[in-house]
């Protein structure tokens, strides 16, 4: 057998070696060419739901009222601040479910704002076991991120097959009997609109039986039961969203039912705030949900400052029964000093309502909406986003609200969201409006 001579072997084995190293080389200079210039991968995404109309004139002088159109397709761009280094996002909540969502985040966009507030309804979501309308977020969620804006869904009220009906005068919303059911629906959520929601927030005022309409009661054990679990699977899902622990209601009082002393309806927001931090709450939510409803004073005056006086102000709360609660400046400190800043608070829901140009009778117990002015109502908003920007401990802050006084359909003296909205019944701006857009944002 013919035998190749030493010189002959040593260059065959160069001429190989020459040729695997161009190989790899080129393979190098292919990856780094597709990893900066390759086209992104297509994502399947669901399709949008196309809204019905119900109206389409334009008034004068400002915004139009609901109007629709299909919702966008594309895959959206990113907001401008990249989420890791944003340090605080200015929000609105808004109805977008109702009318055109492409308008609704238009109008949220042309304020100057970063993110959008939707309620998610899960009852209304998965009204049968195993059965899904998802139609109404899809639309939602895809507007928004056409529009570079940021999504914060709050999940609320469990579906009436999922739980035990407590019968009351007041049945409203509940949680399920199985809290592994509203975690396993949270997942579902969170893979449906992956990397298209960029916060969740867990419940709403649990502290109202309103909100948590059981046989037992208000149970800020169980709370926070549900909390870790919808932690647990949001995070398993998609690391990078902010996950919320429900704001609750700043009550400042405690009641029970009165057929049965045992079972609490309302909890002072601060007592039930406390015993969810003794059950360890923080270990499961990235920011602590809070809301305030700012009454008839501004964002800036403490609960016992003596040296603020309005002779001429109806609802008389904040003089005759002093307490935390009627101050919005007092309740955020007293939330953030209540864990000593270990966690950033997300306020969820602020504003100050007024009946100026709504009507003369407020919805009942919201008497204090008649002594906020228009101007007022727009100075107090734009003064509270500028002071939770300046303490620092605020992440996240959505108004409320944007639009509900024109898609609730009720009558202005049962509306309880209409008189803070910054849009009026015809969809005319406010002054807060105005206000808002106006306002730096650094």
């Amino acid at each position: 057998m013919f035998q190749p001579s030493r010189s002959t072997r040593e260059r065959h084995q160069l001429i190989i070696g020459v040729v695997l190293w161009l190989v790899v080389f080129l393979l190098g200079v292919f990856c780094l060419w597709w990893g900066f210039f390759a086209p992104p991968p297509q994502t399947s995404r669901p399709a949008a739901e196309t809204v019905t109309p119900t109206a389409t004139a334009t008034p004068a002088g400002g915004l139009r009222p609901l109007a629709t159109a299909t919702p966008s397709s594309g895959t959206g761009s990113s907001p401008t601040i990249p989420l890791d280094q944003e340090v605080f996002g200015y929000g609105i909540a808004a109805h977008a479910v109702v009318g055109d969502p492409n308008y609704t985040m238009d109008v949220v966009k042309s304020l100057g704002l970063g993110w959008v507030k939707q309620q998610v309804r899960w009852d209304l979501v998965e009204p049968n076991p195993g059965q899904y309308n998802w139609g109404m977020y899809d639309g939602v969620v895809d507007a928004a991120n056409a529009r570079g804006l940021r999504v914060m869904l709050s999940v609320v009220h469990a579906p009436a097959w999922s739980h035990t009906s407590y019968v009351d005068d007041n049945p409203e919303g509940a949680p399920p009997d199985d809290l592994t059911l509203f975690a396993d629906f949270l997942g579902r959520l969170v893979d449906r609109y992956r990397g298209r929601i960029h916060a969740i927030e867990v419940w709403n005022e649990e502290n109202l039986d309103r909100e948590w309409d059981t046989a037992e009661g208000v149970n800020p054990a169980r709370y926070v039961e549900m909390l870790r679990l919808a932690y647990q699977v949001i995070k398993s899902r998609d690391p990078n969203i902010i996950v919320i622990s429900g704001a609750l209601s700043p009550v400042g009082a405690t009641a029970t039912d009165p057929k049965n002393s045992n079972r609490i309806i309302f909890m002072d927001d601060f007592q039930y705030y406390q015993e969810m931090i003794a059950k360890g709450f923080l270990s499961y939510a990235d920011c602590v949900g809070v809301h305030h409803n700012g009454y008839n004073i501004p964002p800036d005056i403490a609960w016992d400052d003596k040296t603020y006086q309005d002779p001429t102000a109806k609802f008389r709360g904040f003089w005759d029964n002093p307490h935390p609660s009627w101050s919005f400046r007092s309740t955020l400190w007293r939330y953030r000093d209540g864990i000593s800043g270990m966690k950033p608070l997300c306020v969820t829901e602020f504003g100050w309502a007024t009946m100026e140009g709504v009507g003369a009778t407020p919805p009942p117990g919201f008497e204090f909406a008649l002594d906020n002015t228009l101007q007022e109502q727009a100075d107090y908003i734009v003064r509270a986003y500028q002071l939770m920007r300046q303490w620092g401990f605020v992440r996240l802050a959505f108004l409320w609200n944007l639009d509900y006084i024109q898609k609730t359909g009720l009558p202005p003296e049962q509306d309880p969201y209409g008189p803070y909205s910054i849009i009026d019944s015809q969809g005319v701006p406010r002054p807060a409006f105005g206000a808002i857009m106006g306002m730096p944002k650094p």
